[in-house]
């Protein structure tokens, strides 16, 4: 565990396009480096898949020209950096900050299945006992999973349960090499389970936007078990959200022709819901004859719940909105950096302009931005970490 010595929190961003590992690794890692007056205490490095192969050559290089005090890392099916999103071609990109009076510490975590469930191996007491209402001032992590050997899920739940006011932003790895996760940790390279950073003493502030925009009514789940809702007002899940379409304008029904989506409110305690107040989850199932639907969550009566509908417009939307209240949240004082885990299904594949999510963020907040495409994302939705699809989680780290 390392404690910062206090002054001005920096963020600095380097990227390269070289096909070569070494060469990529000291580009990026130099720059960097000269966007740096201190030392670097917190790293990130994001490789596509053609530089894992040299995961050890790369390590060492950073750490070489960098010298970051901790890093973390993965492998990357796309890579952004600087307003832009290196898709389909190499990219190395490494996030470099200076975090003045933080705390740092970071683990390597592993899940071995039980009867039950899952036992989390690797998680440290300072985040496994603390009792709930100890939680450090201005606590977060930051967490990169390997999708194939590590149920994210339970970490989540994991600190729900010791610290449940602790924001957890990340993804999970989406580029792999021989069949196996790349993940970093400081001077390793580990090939399953999750890696991941506490920090505290820093302020980061969590921006998550799920891509969605709401339609309809709100409505509450009058009958419902598990992740299967009932009832929606009284009536069959099934005829009620029927009812709810029929009575959109067009270009909304046009927009969930497409499919819709359930907002669920999360957080109850508020006079109304704006829509990043709802966790947005697809209908997984129906039950035609009971008209009862299933959803990828699950839910409670009495729960206040939205349709959505998600495109490339709703998406930007959506984006837009919660980087303007980003904006506002660090101030005159500006951002000094962001880290994004943004889905693989966006970029190219949901926008037709080009570094769609990198473009709105280097607008809205003008700092040095570093991330990745990922597998899932991970963010909070009133005041609960959850693991997304189709999101731009961000963590911000205001000037």
């Amino acid at each position: 565990m390392a404690v910062v010595e206090r002054g001005t929190v920096q963020v600095s961003v380097g990227a390269s396009e070289s096909f070569d590992t070494v060469e990529a690794a000291a580009e990026a890692a130099d720059r960097a480096r000269a966007g740096l007056d201190g030392r670097c205490d917190l790293a990130f490095v994001f490789a596509s898949g053609q530089h894992l192969g040299m995961a050890k050559w790369l390590l060492s290089e950073v750490h070489e020209r960098l010298e970051p005090r901790n890093l973390l890392g993965c492998g990357a099916g796309g890579t952004v950096a600087g307003g832009r999103e290196l898709e389909d071609t190499p990219g190395l990109v490494v996030w470099g900050a200076s975090l003045p009076g933080a705390e740092l510490e970071t683990m390597h975590l592993t899940a071995e299945r039980e009867a039950e469930g899952f036992r989390l191996l690797g998680l440290p007491p300072s985040l496994a006992d603390s009792p709930e209402g100890q939680v450090a001032h201005d606590e977060s992590v930051i967490a990169l999973c390997d999708p194939f050997s590590f149920p994210p899920e339970e970490l989540l739940a994991a600190l729900e349960r010791s610290r449940p006011q602790v924001p957890v932003l990340g993804g999970l790895a989406s580029a792999s090499f021989a069949g196996g996760a790349m993940l970093l940790q400081d001077g390793e390279v580990c090939t399953d389970g999750a890696v991941a950073v506490r920090l505290s003493g820093v302020e980061l502030l969590p921006c998550v936007s799920q891509g969605a925009g709401p339609v309809g009514p709100e409505m509450t789940i009058t009958s419902g078990e598990a992740n299967m809702i009932g009832e929606l007002a009284g009536k069959p899940a099934l005829q009620r959200i029927s009812e709810v379409i029929d009575s959109l304008s067009e270009p909304e029904r046009q927009l969930a022709a497409s499919g819709v989506l359930i907002g669920l409110v999360i957080d109850e305690n508020r006079p109304e819901y704006d829509r990043g107040d709802f966790l947005v989850r697809p209908i997984i199932g129906v039950n035609r004859d009971s008209g009862a639907i299933g959803i990828g969550e699950d839910v409670r009566v009495g729960q206040t719940v939205r349709l959505q509908v998600r495109d490339a417009a709703s998406a930007d939307e959506d984006l837009r909105a919660a980087l303007r209240a980003q904006a506002q949240a660090v101030g005159s004082e500006g951002a000094a950096g962001a880290l994004l885990f943004t889905c693989n299904g966006r970029g190219s594949h949901m926008f037709e302009v080009p570094d769609h999510d990198a473009a709105a963020i280097e607008d809205a907040l003008g700092a040095p931005t570093a991330g990745f495409f990922c597998a899932g994302e991970i963010g909070p939705v009133g005041g609960r970490n959850f693991l997304h699809g189709f999101t731009a989680t961000m963590a911000v780290f205001p000037a």
